[in-house]
């Protein structure tokens, strides 16, 4: 849940508003609380939305399909109506307070087989329900099956149709989620029940696995190969795929009906035990209780307790359902009051912290977690920068190997001690990523579980540059250039490389649409094809280091002497910038541009001290501010939310910056020297400094 926001409504009916669960293509979700202590999930029709009466019936008319259904695997309709003070139609469900299957397999991995054939029979029983009330749920997905301690509830019936019914969509919206929905849905054809037991095999394949059955880097690439390939159901538990595959047959007639499925997949006495022992209900009755307590004490009349600002702290420091740092905007409810030392010029000094973002520095926030002294030390003066998969951040961890942390509150989740983290590691598709062994070999493995999927002895890693959906791409020992091909995880190629490009701290590159681009450590930048290693262009002297190459569609982006847009297939320039508008010269090393990062139709890229804002298409810069020390140029910045994180020169702290006024909010620094590594997800910022790792939140 994330605090109320600007625009957010504070009451909707009886319900005074809270916080906000979510936000979909044509609603909003709040956490609301009526007079009588009663918790409900209001979803209110967006205001941009609401004046289009045809809309308004359809929205409510999700309530209306979802109170037909008699069931107790759906959420219960409590209320429905248009609110009288801005005319928004609003529907109110019982509040559910357990994850998502989605967030349950994340978080806590597969459920097993036992876990699996209760989650079938129950979801199976469910859409019998549904289906006999004359309906079809159509969007049967991980993210809206709820798993509570009285077990899964099917939730979200806003493309629930009659079974005659055509798919009704907003202009422009994809109308079945790319994955889960049926052949026939993906045509556009007409659809009956037995599109909900595709979806349902589809839901049966992700909780058995944490892969989705139909997989792709493109939705179009998904969807098109849930009409015409066939499902990746290779890691599915032997037992269950004999039961699984039927419900995914490509012909609507061929798929079992619920009823057969409840039969087929009978769980074993206690097999529902996956919701109600062990650490899944240990997370369903915390966010049980949580939400108990926020719905009290946030909920009291003004001046009958504590601050607003000081409970939702204590909610957030406690892992409740304010996930800390997991709110664009939520940052000043982890501080103490503002500091009254320095208020913002022409502002009162009880200002709330919000204001004091509007272009003005500040001190930084307080950190979500850490820092941990569990990385490892620089090597040769290079970190390996942690990487955020699902629900754990990876890192070189202190003592050898690498460690796995949640991103919610640092506790460790796993750890791999004996490969070679100094390696690096790359994220691949499926939400796994590669690594190197202490002989050279190249491992995969499953992010949230640590467990490993394949590896290539004879890979001979050095040092991994980057991957793409077909190959993993590496420095070998001897320093050369090396493509892993990971579907017959052999080596596809290698070619040579200049040993000045190799040279510490070393190359790096970027994969995209059949080129790798490589930026050596000696300023010059080489593209090859990934098919076959052959070299398609290069330029020499486009900085005095290595740079991140940004790739955006068919064009690669290049910081350094100058900012250079260049055609990824063929070299040829789009446009430069030479010039750069600095207050001071550049830090040494790797010229004047810095490795830009993408926000919308703009580059975001320091310029020596300058934050600059230029357009991806004609290259014109338009400044943003600038700080007094530019940062480290070879030091990708991590942009999450509005706001971008540079590493300050000789390793003295991180910089947070707004993309929007561009001035610097902050410098947060742990006292520490050396290299950073950082990465970005889910507006958290992960830093590694000193052997240290710390999680920051970051604002909107």
């Amino acid at each position: 849940m994330r605090p109320l926001g600007a625009g957010d409504p504070i009451r909707l009916g009886p319900y005074r508003v809270l916080g906000v669960l979510g936000e979909g293509g044509m609603g909003k979700v709040y956490f609301g609380r009526d007079d009588g202590g009663r918790t409900a999930a209001v979803k209110v029709l967006l205001p941009e939305l609401a004046h289009d009466p045809h809309l308004a019936q359809r929205f409510l008319r999700e309530a209306h399909t979802a109170q037909a259904v008699t069931s107790g695997g759906v959420a219960r309709v409590l209320n429905a109506r248009i609110d009288d003070h801005d005319g928004r139609p609003w529907i109110a469900t019982e509040f559910l307070s357990g994850p998502t299957l989605d967030d349950a397999v994340r978080r806590h991995g597969p459920l097993g087989s036992d876990g699996v054939r209760a989650l079938a029979a129950s979801l199976a029983a469910t859409l019998r329900d549904i289906h006999a009330a004359g309906l079809v749920h159509r969007d049967l997905k991980p993210a809206n099956i709820v798993l509570t301690s009285e077990g899964p509830r099917v939730i979200d019936f806003g493309i629930a149709r009659p079974e005659h019914g055509l798919t009704l969509t907003t202009t422009g919206q994809v109308p079945v989620t790319p994955g889960y929905g049926a052949p026939e849905q993906v045509l556009g054809q007409r659809v009956g029940p037995a599109a909900d037991v595709f979806s349902l095999g589809a839901v049966l394949a992700y909780a058995a696995t944490g892969r989705r059955a139909y997989d792709g880097t493109h939705v179009a690439a998904v969807q098109y190969e849930v009409v015409h390939g066939e499902p990746q159901l290779d890691t599915v538990p032997a037992e269950l795929r004999p039961l699984i595959e039927p419900c995914l047959a490509k012909e609507p007639a061929r798929r079992p009906t619920p009823d057969q499925i409840a039969g087929a997949f009978a769980p074993p006495p206690g097999a529902d035990r996956v919701w109600r022992t062990g650490p899944l209900a240990e997370d369903i009755a915390q966010r049980g209780a949580e939400a108990a307590r926020q719905a009290t004490v946030i909920g009291r009349a003004p001046g009958s307790g504590p601050s607003r600002r000081r409970l939702l702290r204590t909610a957030l420091a406690g892992g409740g359902l304010l996930a800390a740092g997991g709110a664009a905007g939520a940052w000043w409810l982890l501080r103490e009051e503002p500091p009254r030392e320095i208020p913002a010029p022409g502002l009162a000094h009880d200002a709330e912290p919000l204001d004091l973002l509007a272009g003005q520095y500040g001190t930084p926030p307080r950190e979500l977690w850490g820092p941990l002294p569990v990385a490892a030390q620089a090597v040769d003066a290079v970190v390996t920068a942690p990487l955020s998969v699902l629900d754990v951040v990876i890192f070189a961890a202190a003592g050898g190997g690498l460690a796995a942390r949640l991103t919610t509150d640092g506790k460790e989740k796993w750890r791999l001690p004996d490969v070679r983290a100094a390696a690096g590691l790359v994220e691949l598709p499926g939400r796994r990523f590669v690594t190197a062994g202490p002989n050279g070999g190249l491992l995969c493995h499953d992010a949230s579980t640590s467990k490993r999927e394949w590896s290539v002895a004879g890979a001979d890693t050095g040092r991994i540059l980057a991957a793409d959906e077909s190959a993993v791409y590496l420095v070998t020992r001897g320093g050369r250039l090396r493509a892993v091909d990971t579907a017959a995880r052999t080596v596809r190629w290698t070619v040579p490389l200049a040993q000045a490009a190799v040279r510490a701290p070393g190359p790096r590159a970027t994969a995209a649409a059949g080129r790798l681009v490589v930026f050596g450590a000696d300023g010059d930048v080489l593209a090859v094809d990934t098919a076959t290693g052959a070299t398609s262009w290069r330029i020499e002297g486009q900085a005095g280091s290595a740079l991140q190459p940004l790739v955006v569609k068919d064009v690669v982006y290049l910081g350094g002497r100058t900012l250079a847009a260049r055609s990824l297939g063929t070299g040829a320039e789009v446009w430069k910038v030479q010039g750069a508008p600095t207050v001071e010269p550049p830090q040494p090393g790797a010229g004047g541009w810095g490795t830009p990062a993408l926000r919308g139709g703009s580059l975001y890229v320091m310029a020596g001290t300058a934050l600059c804002e230029v357009a991806v298409a004609t290259g014109l810069v338009v400044p943003r501010g600038s700080t007094p020390r530019g940062p480290l140029p070879h030091t990708a910045p991590v942009l999450q939310a509005r706001t971008f994180w540079f590493a300050e020169p000789d390793g003295q702290g991180v910089s947070a910056h707004s993309t929007v006024a561009g001035k610097r909010y902050w410098t947060w620094s742990p006292g520490s020297r050396g290299p950073w590594g950082m990465s970005g997800a889910g507006n958290r910022v992960f830093l590694v400094n000193d052997g240290k790792l710390t999680a920051m939140p970051t604002i909107d």
